[in-house]
């Protein structure tokens, strides 16, 4: 009787072992002042969010996506009033937008990623897998770079808190992001099974490992994310 159940546990924690987990969504806001997220599922897909929330600095708000497939658009507005409307930025261009998919494939979820500043940039955002189950190619993406500050006098937007281009200033200054509709980010990516999608806003830096001596405090090293 004893040999028996022990069996059973072993087969039950085997089965939850070998179960998929559906990803979540972690929204972290470490800009000195308030987001809203805006999380904007793509068409004839559900919502994961309600869109009310507002995210004071060093706030975290944490969605789950669909346990089968889901896409869509992460950006962050700015200047909203106590109903989220009326906002500055974010809720259209120019806006930095995050795009995800996320598909389970079976065994594991297949996740794929972008920053994109083809709408332009209003805040700077950086996306990283974590709790990664299938390993594969999952690097860190984004702009952690404020390109408002040296945005063209004639691209300024929204009284100086977005930017809309040109293309070339946003790709030398954010070599990890999509700047074109044609435009795809220089490191590959082919990300198994993560346990979560983190989108952090305002990140200062675009490192997923420990620097090395001699490096310089904002640098950005295309590398496999911490799980």
């Amino acid at each position: 009787m004893a040999r028996a159940l022990v069996l059973v546990a072993v087969l039950l924690a085997a089965s939850a072992a070998g179960s998929t987990t559906a990803t979540t969504l972690t929204i972290h806001n470490l800009c000195p002042h308030p987001v809203w997220p805006l999380v904007t599922p793509n068409s004839g897909l559900p919502s994961i969010s309600d869109n009310t929330a507002r995210l004071d600095p060093n706030a975290l708000l944490s969605l789950s996506f669909p346990p089968t497939f889901w896409a869509g658009r992460v950006a962050a507005r700015t200047g909203c009033d106590a109903a989220a409307s009326g906002c500055w930025t974010g809720a259209a261009p120019p806006a930095t937008v995050v795009q995800v998919t996320v598909h389970d494939g079976g065994d594991l979820d297949q996740a794929a990623y972008s920053v994109s500043l083809v709408d332009g940039f209003n805040v700077p955002v950086v996306v990283s897998p974590q709790a990664i189950a299938g390993g594969g190619q999952c690097p860190a993406l984004g702009c952690p770079v404020d390109l408002n500050c040296d945005c063209p006098p004639a691209q300024r937007a929204a009284e100086g808190v977005a930017c809309r281009g040109p293309p070339e200033y946003f790709k030398n200054r954010c070599p990890l992001t999509r700047t074109t509709p044609t435009d795809v980010e220089p490191v590959p990516q082919s990300c198994r099974g993560p346990g979560e999608l983190k989108v952090v806003f305002c990140q200062a830096t675009i490192v997923t490992g420990a620097a090395g001596a001699g490096e310089a405090e904002m640098v950005i090293r295309s590398v496999v994310a911490d799980s």
